[in-house]
């Protein structure tokens, strides 16, 4: 299904073959957790979590335990099932607004992992946390653009509470330790999701929220559980999608994809026109995503010759990916995120987290705000299969996801291209009216003569994406990892 050659002293990373499993993930060392649990005899799920806790730990801009998480499973033999760790808006919300207290939905990444922890690992939750607790105890070196970060984002830090977080006073290269972080790990690995949802850390949540004059409450965090279900699912050029359902925006990618099928052969000028057409004419239905896999039959209507100029993507930044497979052939595609830089910038002092701001997902019609509804998310990872291999991806980038997985889908399968020339080609993102492009991208004159508005940025601006990969390629657990961003990939 998917080519695979020696890449050594090359731009693109290579695919990197694995006997137990094999990992990527935005950093190295949230891979060199997921390398441990695997060492140990865990699962791909196992492995998952552990990366996924260091990056909350190493990344609290990006995501973190006041935040979400999404994921796609795949057993082999068995259908693919989707993990929604996310929640709603307050039950007693009167307002939801997208930045501050009141943007808060309930976090649903821990309860997320306790699902994922219960179905499918072979190892204790305790276990599955200690790379990050060790992170947390012995430190972690502040990055170049987790510090820029905080100054930019200063304000709203001082705003939700943050003005006394030790990181905010912390210079690149900095050595980091957050015993707070430390300790509500620690009673999450001992007791549960009831540590985090129950108990002390409830209290401190509610209390934080109540602070900043939000609703959120400890009978929001109570009553929260993890929706698991199945994936929206398409066939496309010969392989079988698991995209992540709603309220994820995942079916996006769907429309796009068999909006291209529907057109049929295109000329080789028009094809990246084509896919920003195209998914510029997906985002039009944003606001139907709980329609689900029903959106799939609806027609995208594209002019061939000229740039419409629909604008639907937004320009969201953040987010990190994890991808696992294990020796058994299991895989996981997985995001976490905290939606904005710092999320709210609401602070948990007691627990040395930020909370989330994925109210400000909400828009209008079905995706208007209510109490006890969940927002439309961009989480949106993929799982692709031709019965005998599989590949987990996944991408941050908000609505850059849909754009970036479209075509390292599009290198791979309709161009031929192996996996790892495929994550590494230069990209286009749609956003806000214009159309971002890497320098190096060889269709910059093409777009522009059919009336595209580009703006050239460097290649690996943060705003391409970062793809993480892994899978099973002949029976062999595979990795591999963008050149874009800190991402990385390893194999046990």
């Amino acid at each position: 299904m998917i080519a695979i050659r020696d890449l050594y002293s090359s731009h693109p990373r290579p695919v990197l073959q694995g006997v137990e499993g094999a990992v990527a993930a935005a950093h190295p060392l949230a891979v060199a957790a997921g390398q441990e649990m695997l060492r140990a005899g865990g699962s791909a799920t196992d492995a998952c979590i552990a990366a996924q806790a260091v990056l909350c730990v190493l990344s609290p801009d990006a995501c973190g335990l006041g935040g979400d998480m999404f994921a796609l499973v795949h057993q082999p033999g068995q259908p693919a099932v989707a993990i929604n760790g996310a929640g709603a808006a307050p039950l007693a919300a009167t307002q939801v607004s997208g930045d501050g207290a009141n943007s808060v939905t309930v976090p649903g990444i821990v309860h997320g992992w306790g699902e994922m922890s219960a179905r499918w690992g072979k190892l204790p939750l305790a276990q599955l946390l200690a790379p990050a607790i060790r992170l947390t105890r012995l430190g972690c070196r502040v990055s170049p653009t987790l510090a820029a970060t905080v100054v930019t984002q200063r304000a709203r830090l001082d705003r939700g509470g943050a003005g006394a977080w030790a990181l905010l006073g912390l210079a690149p290269g900095a050595l980091w330790r957050q015993p707070e972080l430390a300790a509500l790990l620690e009673r999450i690995g001992q007791d549960g999701v009831a540590g985090f949802y129950d108990g002390p850390a409830a209290a401190m949540i509610a209390e934080a929220i109540r602070a900043g004059g939000g609703t959120l409450g400890i009978e929001d965090l109570a009553r929260h559980r993890t929706m698991v279900l199945p994936p929206v699912t398409l066939r496309w050029a010969g392989l079988e999608l698991a995209l992540q359902p709603p309220m994820a925006q995942g079916v996006l990618l769907g429309m796009a994809l068999a909006g291209l099928e529907a057109l049929g052969t295109i000329p080789a000028d028009r094809a990246d026109h084509a896919g920003i057409e195209l998914t510029e004419a997906a985002f039009a239905y944003r606001g139907r995503i709980a329609e689900g896999a029903a959106l799939l039959s609806e027609p995208l209507s594209i002019d061939l010759d000229q740039a419409q100029h629909r604008g639907g993507p937004r320009a969201y930044l953040h987010t990190a990916g994890v991808a696992v497979s294990d020796r058994d052939g299991n895989s996981v595609s997985s995001l976490v995120s905290v939606f904005d830089d710092f999320g709210s910038c609401v602070f948990v002092p007691g627990c040395g987290i930020t909370l989330n701001n994925r109210g400000g997902g909400f828009t209008d019609g079905p995706n208007a705000a209510a109490p006890g509804r969940h927002p439309v998310h961009t989480l949106a990872p993929v799982l692709i299969t031709d019965g005998t291999d599989t590949l987990a991806l996944a991408t941050p980038g908000a609505d850059g996801q849909v754009q970036t997985l479209f075509q390292v889908l599009i290198a791979m399968r309709g161009n031929g291209v192996d996996l790892a020339q495929a994550i590494a080609q230069p990209r286009w993102r749609s956003q806000s009216g214009e159309v971002l492009i890497e320098r190096s991208h060889p269709a910059q004159a093409q777009l522009a003569a059919r009336g595209h508005h580009l703006r050239v940025l460097a290649d690996g601006d943060v705003r391409f994406g970062a793809v993480v990969a892994a899978g099973q390629i002949d029976g062999v657990p595979v990795a591999a990892a963008d050149w874009r961003r800190e991402t990385w990939s390893g194999v046990v």
